[in-house]
This record gives C-alpha cells, structure tokens and sequence, in this order.
C-alpha cells in the first residue's frame, strides 16, 4: 500500500451542473461565486472554440446559489474511454488475464483499445455511490482524466473521472469486457470540468480507498506516464463516430491495485488530479449474481 498525500487545490475556475434555484442548469464557478452559463454544456460544445471560450468569459455576476453539485455531463452525452494507455495499465490485464497477448499487442499498436463506457445520465457525480458487481469478485476503481471534446473533437477542458471495472469478469474473457466495464453505476465523474486555457498539463493523479475510515489502498501516477497523446486518442474516437453534443473521454489509468486488493460495499473512493479537481464516492454494490448456486450454463436447476 502507498501513502498518497491531497494534492488537491480547488480551481479559481471551473464549469459546474447544479441544482440551483429549483432547476438543474450549468454555471460558471470563479471561486465561491456561481454565474448561470446560459446554455447546457451540449450547446457549449457545439459553438466554435473561440465562442465557447468568450461564453464562458462572459459568464459573470454571480447570484447562483447551488444547492447540489451533480455529475458534469448532460443526460445525452456520452462517456467513452481509453484503455492500456500507461505502462502500469497493461502490466494489470495482463496480471488478471488468462491470456496477456492481446494487452501487450495493443499497447504497442497504433490503434487504440476505445470502448463505450456510459450515457450521461447514468453517470454518477461527487458525492454519489458507485458500484461494484454482485457477481464479481475482484473489482477495482480506476483514476483518470477525462477529456471534454467539442463537436469537432477539439479538447474544450478537462475533469476527475473513475472508470470502476471488474477484473474477474474482463479477466475471464476478453469478450466480457462490455460486462466488466459497463453496469450500473461504474462510471463517476465530477465535481467540475476545468476549461484547457485554464490548466496546465502534465497532470498528477492520485487514488486513496479508505476502508472504517483507514487508507486500505493509494497510489499515485502522472499524465506523462501515458503512452499516448491525447489528441491521438481524440482523433481515433472521432475517425468514424459523430457527436454533436460532444463527449467525454476517459483516457486510461496509471494506478492499478495488486491482486490481492477488491473494493468493497461501504469504501470511500477519492480520485485526485492537480489543478483539476477531488472526485469522492462511496461505494454500494450492485447488481444480483445469476449464477450463485447454478451447476449448468442454464442458471437454474432442472
């Protein structure tokens, strides 16, 4: 287990979905004070880049009083992600699969693994429950940063994303991987999605699981690890794949729990990434396990 440290200082700006004045609508947060954007960050990431960035400039005032942060995404957008992009990444499947070829011939390759990983309204935002599956034994959270990609593809910002995944299922069969990556509640993101002229890359990011409130795991990793460019990854999503509205993409993790960590039904989960923000869940599970006492394919007992 690695002692991490909060390396977290809150950004001065940053886009924010909250619940505000008995609607749900997006703001423009510079320090404590919120200003309506005006439009939904759908319609943001349509405009121009040069457009989106004076709208969100503009957005001054303040007068929002929010009274819950949700999950930054619209209920229409979707979530995709990037798999075996750091070293440590590859290094996991390989641990927890029958047959490590395929990671390493990925990794390697110059196209990507890209996989579908959440409709918008299905993400869980700061403060929620994310999910591990009945019928899974072995289950890890995995930090990433996410990137904000316009209609174009162009990277518009950045936010903390947690890509949680069953490595029993995926280790099982390749083919399982949808089953192992997508479920109820297996993707977080949150609190806020940071504008790209406002940060400032490489990025450090660190995982702690606390367990009866102890550290039972931490680890901590950096966007210079990644093997690939995000722009790469952006143009490889969007080589024969339309969104309007925009997307979200998670781009892989450098923090890969050993074997001998799951987590569990009651951990808290906080995924840390300098200048971008703190992302903390508790964990539920979730799901029913079809196959607990079945002999036979069947699932049931003749």
């Amino acid at each position: 287990m690695t002692t991490t440290h909060n390396t977290s200082v809150r950004p001065e700006v940053a886009l924010a979905r909250v619940e505000a004045n008995g609607r749900t609508q997006w703001a423009v947060r510079r320090g404590d004070e919120y200003s309506p954007l005006g439009m939904t960050l759908s319609e943001l990431l349509r405009l121009p880049p040069a457009d989106a960035r004076r709208t969100v400039e503009e957005a001054t005032g303040g007068g929002l009083r929010p009274a819950t942060v949700l999950s930054p995404v619209d209920p229409g957008q979707e979530v995709w992600a990037a798999g075996v992009t750091y070293l440590r990444s590859r290094d996991g499947r390989i641990e927890e699969s029958t047959d490590g070829t395929p990671y390493d011939r990925v990794y390697e390759a110059e196209r990507p693994e890209l996989f579908f990983k959440s409709t918008g309204a299905r993400v869980i935002g700061p403060g929620g429950q994310v999910g591990v599956r009945a019928d899974s034994a072995w289950n890890v959270p995995e930090p990433e940063l996410g990137i904000v990609l316009d209609s174009g593809g162009g990277l518009f910002g950045y936010v903390p994303g947690n890509d949680v995944s069953s490595r029993s299922i995926e280790g099982e069969n390749l083919l399982y991987l949808p089953q192992a990556k997508v479920y109820t509640a297996a993707c977080a993101l949150g609190p806020e999605v940071v504008p790209a002229w406002l940060a400032r890359a490489p990025f450090a990011i660190s995982l702690e699981v606390r367990r009866d409130g102890e550290l039972r795991f931490g680890g901590t990793a950096s966007t210079e690890q990644l093997a690939r460019r995000l722009d790469d990854l952006a143009n490889w999503l969007y080589s024969c794949l339309d969104f309007p509205d925009g997307v979200i993409m998670l781009t892989g993790t450098g923090i890969v729990p050993e074997a001998d960590f799951t987590l569990l039904a009651g951990d808290e989960v906080a995924v840390d990434i300098a200048g971008v923000g703190r992302l903390e869940n508790g964990v539920d599970l979730v799901g029913r396990d079809i196959l607990a006492g079945a002999d036979r394919k069947g699932g049931q007992d003749e």
